[in-house]
């Protein structure tokens, strides 16, 4: 990539694959980004740039670029894969670009080896957000890879039901129409995604499960 498609891309303006920061004097913070971008579809990541598309470019980029990796090096559990260029932008001052694929791990942001609260974060549009239960749940299987069996039984029947006249459920909705446990909800929901039944949209606030284009035909 050089300046005239860097120009380009920050015309479109940040996305589920592309974000931007202006500086790099919060680690953690890109730490979170790549690590969205790593358990969602992968995506780009511009040090340099602000959010109005400004492109500034970092006076001290490989400086910048030696706390950024090492911040990722040892705030990832496991280590996500990725790659950054430099990309010139004035005489003295240079844009970062990291490059984040998407992995067949499930991440985990960690603040040190003694952390017992790991955090997943994931995509939602433009904003990197922290996963619920659910969605960590329906990552670790979906990275799996294995065919799911359920047994459809009474909850799953009112479930159904109430999907045919309303477009989405929450898992305390289920939880409360079927009357069970909001674990026994949440599971259930969870093997349903996996087994191709449901389809997820996840919320920095509440996720939903609405049926599967597929299992409507």
């Amino acid at each position: 990539m050089d300046y005239h498609e860097l120009k380009k891309i920050v015309r479109k303006g940040e996305g589920m694959h592309l974000e931007f920061k202006l500086k790099a004097n919060h680690p953690k913070k890109i730490v979170r980004e790549a690590v969205a971008f790593a358990n969602s579809e992968g995506g780009v990541l511009l040090i340099g740039v602000n959010d109005d598309k400004e492109i500034r470019g970092l006076k001290y980029a490989e400086e910048d670029k030696y706390v950024l990796c090492k911040a990722l090096d040892e705030n990832c559990s496991p280590s996500i894969q990725y790659q950054v260029h430099n990309i010139p932008i004035e005489k003295d001052r240079d844009v970062l670009v990291f490059y984040i694929p998407k992995s067949d791990f499930v991440h985990y942001v960690v603040d040190d080896e003694e952390d017992q609260k790991r955090r997943v974060y994931i995509r939602i549009e433009d904003k990197s957000v922290k996963a619920s239960p659910e969605m960590r749940e329906i990552l670790r299987g979906q990275r799996r890879r294995r065919n799911i069996k359920f047994n459809f039984g009474e909850k799953e029947r009112i479930l159904m039901q109430y999907l045919q006249s309303h477009q989405r459920i929450t898992v305390d909705e289920f939880s409360k129409i079927a009357n069970i446990p909001r674990r026994v909800a949440s599971r259930t929901l969870v093997l349903l995604v996996l087994a191709k039944v449901l389809h997820v949209i996840p919320d920095a606030i509440n996720d939903s499960f609405e049926f599967r284009e597929e299992s409507l035909i």
